[in-house]
């Protein structure tokens, strides 16, 4: 059986439900942290500490959460699908979830890359980075993360799977954050788009738009009721 293309943007809507806290929404980290301090190069030449700190909180936080039905919904839709995640989260929650396609275009929290050569990447997992910890040619590790400001590298790639999409969703993202907010005009004209917030979230493409007013944990299995529906009535 040929399966279908399914390519899911994710944002930080879906990890939210897991208890990670993002940097919009209210009591969020914007609240304790000036943004630029802990994610822009500038923060980390003036302040590499406490830009050190920063993530190793995040990935102690991250240790804590599991993923929520949102992330096993999009695994089990491997079964009838070609399921190819696209997420501007930085967590692991896709991977612990059990999803194989998984495409991260802000960076990974687990890793960290060197400031002289940011081709050598190391996988930390859940440990702490510090001043002196130092890659192979001698240079400070740094944060795996796309500051802003910096190009994301991930982005060619993410286009191209966005034109192969038979379907696409978007779970959990305002569609604010550019470069990612705009790959939803790379996709097919013939590709549906599900739009999955439990917001009023509304976009001005000439797609056809399924508007899912649900968190992701709920939203995701309705989208794939639908479709699996529609696939057994043709």
């Amino acid at each position: 059986m040929i399966r279908r293309k399914l390519v899911v943007l994710t944002g930080a809507g879906i990890s939210a439900e897991s208890g990670l806290r993002t940097f919009r929404d209210m009591g969020g980290l914007w609240e304790e942290y000036d943004i630029m301090q802990v994610a822009s190069y500038e923060g980390w030449e003036q302040n590499p500490e406490l830009v050190l700190k920063f993530y190793n909180d995040r990935r102690k936080q991250l240790k804590g959460v599991e993923p929520n039905q949102g992330h096993f919904a999009l695994a089990e839709a491997e079964k009838y699908f070609d399921v190819h995640i696209i997420t501007q989260n930085v967590d692991n929650l896709h991977e612990r979830a059990g999803s194989n396609k998984i495409l991260h275009l802000h960076g990974e929290l687990t890793k960290v890359e060197s400031t002289k050569d940011s081709s050598l990447i190391h996988d930390i997992g859940y440990t702490d980075l510090s001043l002196g910890d130092k890659c192979t040619k001698g240079s400070q590790l740094r944060p795996h993360i796309v500051w802003f400001g910096e190009a994301v590298p991930a982005m060619e790639k993410a286009i191209q799977i966005t034109r192969q999409a038979e379907i696409f969703a978007v779970v959990g993202t305002s569609l604010n954050v550019y470069p990612a907010a705009g790959l939803l005009g790379y996709a097919p004209l013939s590709a549906p788009i599900y739009l999955i917030d439990p917001n009023e979230v509304t976009v001005q493409c000439r797609h056809k738009v399924h508007y899912i007013k649900e968190y992701a944990s709920l939203g995701i299995g309705k989208m794939l009721e639908i479709l699996l529906s529609s696939d057994s009535s043709t």
